[in-house]
């Protein structure tokens, strides 16, 4: 995590640093975009996937500390750039189609999953700031709520460790997730928004999300983005909750540092643009080509921060950690995709 941080805060003075990670990510985004059309030959695979998969198989070569920085940079930086321009395909009419009842449904889903971040910690004989790191982690959006989340847990001996574990963890999860729910959206028979609710709502990175959705279809990409920057927003609620719920226990925490999310503030500007640009047919035709590449720009990103992704994925890592902690994040993986998706099939039926 250091190696994140600094490659993002100090990015003018880093490009040398940045530039081996950046070349591996692209150079893997380049295979998956040349090989989609003909992996299509034989089953209909996107592109983001195939990237993703291969940048896996690669990890042990992606494990050199030269290509760490670059990587960091492209899951971090350039994954939330891209979402960012994303809010040029979508308008605000698509935000509000959601209604409140996707709304409240996230709500109930995320509370669920860090309360069951605390229970499962309690059953595997954990710390509770393990329950509420693994628990905000899962029910927010990954490593940045893990480690805003981590302000306001009190220390306890193997705290540092608890915080590598999630940040891993709840990665790793996210992947197999990223692959896995779409079919299950298919064999549930759910429609493309409804589809883009489960999986804006239960997967819990920003970047599997991504891929996820637009391996998909671009409306169920859309509606995945939306539905997961809504609980980005919520990430100020779920850290002060979690602070307050420890001062009540007579324990000491600190303060609450929770990071703007300043490429979702972007993503809600660029749809409004988005919606009110048609009105002006004079800017359209200013518009429309900047729109074209702005997106294309977009599409790149995400498939160099998903190659990125993959070549940080360790599936030995994954499995060399300890089996309870694996189950208290697998628990909570668990937690959100029932709500979400048990909510989703009762809202089908009323």
């Amino acid at each position: 995590m250091p190696a994140q941080t600094k490659a993002t805060r100090t990015l003018p003075a880093q490009w040398p640093d940045l530039l081996p990670g950046i070349a591996l990510s692209a150079a893997v985004a380049a295979v998956g975009y040349i090989a989609a059309p003909y992996v299509a030959k034989v089953a209909p695979i996107p592109n983001i996937v195939i990237a993703l998969v291969i940048g896996i198989a690669l990890n042990p070569i992606a494990v050199r500390p030269s290509v760490q920085p670059g990587m960091a940079f492209c899951v971090r930086s350039v994954l939330r750039w891209a979402v960012a321009l994303l809010g040029l395909r979508v308008a605000v009419g698509e935000i509000a189609a959601l209604g409140l009842s996707t709304a409240v449904l996230v709500v109930i889903a995320m509370a669920a999953t860090i309360v069951a971040g605390f229970l499962f910690a309690k059953w595997g004989g954990r710390n509770a700031g393990f329950g509420a790191l693994v628990g905000v982690g899962t029910a927010v959006c990954g490593a940045s709520a893990t480690l805003a989340c981590s302000t306001v847990v009190p220390d306890y001996p193997g705290k540092q460790p608890d915080i590598a574990f999630v940040v891993v963890a709840v990665n790793a999860i996210a992947t197999i997730a990223m692959l896995a729910y779409p079919p299950v959206c298919i064999l549930l028979g759910f429609d493309p928004q409804t589809t883009g609710v489960m999986l804006g709502g239960s997967i819990h990175d920003v970047a599997q999300v991504v891929g996820a959705g637009y391996a998909v279809s671009d409306t169920v990409g859309n509606t995945a983005v939306v539905v997961k920057l809504f609980r980005v927003f919520l990430l100020l609620p779920a850290v002060l909750a979690v602070g307050w719920y420890f001062t009540r226990q007579g324990l000491r925490h600190g303060e609450a540092r929770v990071p703007v999310p300043v490429f979702g503030i972007v993503f809600l500007m660029l749809c409004a643009v988005n919606s009110v640009m048609p009105l002006f047919p004079a800017l359209m035709q200013v518009y429309a080509p900047v729109k074209k590449v702005l997106s294309e720009a977009s599409i790149w990103g995400l498939l160099l921060a998903i190659a990125a992704l993959g070549l940080g994925t360790s599936i030995k890592t994954i499995i060399a950690l300890g089996w309870r902690h694996i189950a208290s994040a697998l628990g909570t993986t668990v937690v959100i995709f029932v709500v979400i998706t048990g909510g989703l099939l009762l809202m089908r039926m009323v």
